[in-house]
Parts: C-alpha cells; structure tokens; sequence
C-alpha cells in the first residue's frame, strides 16, 4: 500500500522534507486557489507537480487528488451544468497528462464535513476534534434558527441544546459558527449566519432521491471522460454519515455506497474507504464494507473515532477507538494482493493516516484542523507497523 500525506500546498507549515521524514512517498493534495467550477490547467497542475518533486531524492510523487471539487450547482442540478461538465472533464484530462489518475471528491451539500470542537482537550493535554450533538442542534435549532430543526433531535438533546444557548457568550458563539463552517468545499471560505441560511434555502426541494438523481447525472456526464484518460474516481463518504441542517446525505452506509456505484457501472466509478467517516455511523462495519467493495476502493483514510450514545463522536488516536484498523488494513492487503495477481497495473491502494490528535508542539504549529505533524507522523508509524507485521504473517505485497 503506498502510503501518502495531505498536503496544502507550497503554503503549508508541514514542509515535503517533513513529509518524507514522516514516511511517506505519495502526496495527496489539490489546487485550492482555483474557484470550484474552473478549469483546472496544465500549466497551474505541471507547477504544482514540479514543486512536489523537485527534489529527486525525496522521491516524491503527487499520488492522488483530494479533491477536485463539484459545484454546488452541479449538486442542485440547476444553472449552465453543460460548462461546469465540461470544465470538469477538461481538468481530469489536464490531470492524466501530468500522470495524476486517482481523483477523490465528495457530494455534500454545501458543507464537506462537520466538527463542533477542534481543539478538544484530552487528560493528556493532546487536542482532538469532536461532534458534540447538543452544540450541534443549539446551532441549528437556536442559531440558524432552521424551519423545523427540532424534529431532527430528541427531547433529551433539545432540552440540553437550549440550555447551551441560553448560557453561551457572544464569542462561544462565534467559536462555534467559525469550527462547523472549516468544513465549507474552500480550503479558506467561511459564511455567516445568514449566507448559510441562503444556501440551505437553495436545498429546500432536494431529497435524497433528488440527489441521488443529480449524482447519478454527475457520473454519467464524467466517467466516460475518466475512463478514457485512465482515471480513478474515489467518491468520500459523507462526514458525519446522516443528514445535518436539513440537508441530504447520499454515501452514508453500505447501502449507499452501492446505490452510488450503481449509478454506473465502471472502474472508474470508485470509492474512497474513509473509515472516520463511515465509523461515526452506529451501524456501519467499515470491515465489512471493505470486503463487499473491495473491487471499487481506490483511495483509503485510516482514521478512527469513538462514537456516544447521543450521536456524539470524536476523533481518537489511530489504533484507538471504535474502528477495527487492523482488519481494515488485513482486508486492504488481500485486495491488493489479488490485483496483483490478476496484473492490474495500479495494484497498490494509497492510503494516508487520516487527521491526527494534536501532540507536543503541534499545538503552538499552525495547521488546517485534524491536520497536525506529530498527530499524523505518529498515526502514519502505527499504520504502517500494522501494514508490515500483517504483510508479514500472510505473505502479502506491500
């Protein structure tokens, strides 16, 4: 398995050498300048790819993209899709000819993932990101102040929500409407309240169906194109796995995921296994998952989380928490294994260690959230011990 790392581009804190210390060889970043729906041209990915390998004795490869990003409109099915189709297909050409082929991208509507804490302080003084339902609902309930959120919660939540806003400052506020909107597609956009308002309008008469439908248009319009340039697209699951603000959710579960690789039928049409994801589900067996789209996975996030029994969750170490890493990683390691058997050229699935608790100095290091050096470095060396120890017993390559 190749493993890789996020990285933020030429901007980021954690410099390439960082990265290649950390034990990485595959870079998986994104060209985040560009507004989504633009091209993204040869000229602006050979520039990045450059920067990337630069120095040859790093041996460093962009490995993946995450992500090229679907317009909203693209999503509502409304507006001049045929441009932003166009433009789409137009960027996956310009990105197999730099050798760049497997794409990950998500269906959101309008925000990409969620967290009400990032800085979650554990006994240990390391810092993690968490889900708290209860701030979650009194900003939804009391602060967007949505047209029957309360249905979307249980009187116990309700009752703790409204006392949470009844209690909270000005800037506790502010806190909290600043950490939900870092999940917004743009690695630096931010809405206020009322823009958010406006778009969740705009998502009034889209249902999951509805969704589901514009997706499935999506894949049609583009899949062709990446079949054709050899490329692998990896939708991520959604984060958290269930509807927040009234929106649809379409990949949430097993079902879901085989409804969206239904859509069409292609090895182009793929999945990117993001463990953290799936985890936060109370029903989801991200083992299990693994094996029934074991075909279709071409991009893993190993990450893990405890979940609580109000709907909460948050982010734990690596081997931690409610997921079973190590059968992931078993179930990883045969797929590949039987790829390469079968001579498929691009055998090896990569993989990244997905966010990271904040550890030692990561905490005074600036960072996008769940994005930390240490937190990663340290997720990366304990996945990959797993990895090696489990090649080892089985006889698996690597």
């Amino acid at each position: 398995m190749e493993q890789t790392w996020r990285w933020w581009g030429p901007s980021d804190t954690i410099k390439l050498t960082y990265v290649r210390q950390a034990g990485a060889t595959g870079i998986v970043t994104a060209l985040h300048d560009i507004p989504t729906g633009e091209v993204w041209t040869c000229d602006h990915i050979e520039e990045r790819r450059r920067f990337i390998e630069a120095d040859d004795s790093l041996g460093l490869r962009w490995s993946v993209v995450e992500s090229l990003p679907v317009h909203e409109d693209i999503k509502l099915g409304e507006g001049n899709l045929t441009r932003l189709f166009d433009n789409y297909r137009l960027s996956l050409r310009n990105l197999a000819r730099s050798g760049v082929t497997t794409v990950c991208y998500n269906f959101m509507p309008v925000l990409d993932w969620c967290r009400t804490y990032h800085s979650f302080e554990l006994p240990d003084g390391a810092i993690a990101l968490r889900f708290n339902i209860v701030e979650f609902a009194a900003f939804d309930c009391f602060m967007v102040k949505r047209k029957n959120a309360e249905l979307d919660y249980s009187p116990a939540v309700l009752k703790e929500a409204e006392a949470w806003f009844e209690n909270s400052t000005e800037s506790s506020r502010d806190q909290l409407l600043s950490n939900i909107m870092a999940g917004l597609p743009g690695a630096f956009d931010r809405y206020d309240i009322d823009e958010l308002r406006g778009m969740l309008d705009r998502y009034q008469d889209i249902d999951k169906a509805a969704l589901l439908e514009n997706l499935r248009t999506f894949l049609c319009e583009i899949v062709p194109t990446a079949e054709e340039e050899g490329i692998r697209l990896a939708i991520h699951p959604d984060d958290p796995p269930w509807s927040i603000l009234g929106l649809p959710r379409i990949v949430g579960s097993e079902s879901d995921i085989k409804a969206v690789l239904e859509c069409v039928d292609s090895p182009a049409n793929g999945l990117t296994l993001c463990m953290g994801s799936l985890g936060a589900g109370p029903n989801n067996d991200i083992s299990s998952i693994a094996k029934r789209f074991s075909h279709d996975i071409h991009f893993a996030h190993i990450r893990n989380v405890r979940k609580f029994p109000d709907g909460s969750f948050m982010e734990v170490e690596h081997l931690d928490g409610d997921n079973d890493v190590v059968g992931v990683m078993k179930v990883l390691l045969e797929v590949q294994a039987r790829r390469k058997e079968r001579g498929m050229q691009h055998w090896r699935i990569p993989f990244r260690p997905d966010h990271g608790l904040e550890l030692i100095d990561d905490i005074d290091r600036p960072h996008h959230p769940g994005y930390p050096l240490i937190g990663r470095l340290k997720g990366l060396a304990e996945v990959r011990g797993v990895m090696t120890t489990l090649a080892n017993i089985y006889q698996h390559p690597i």
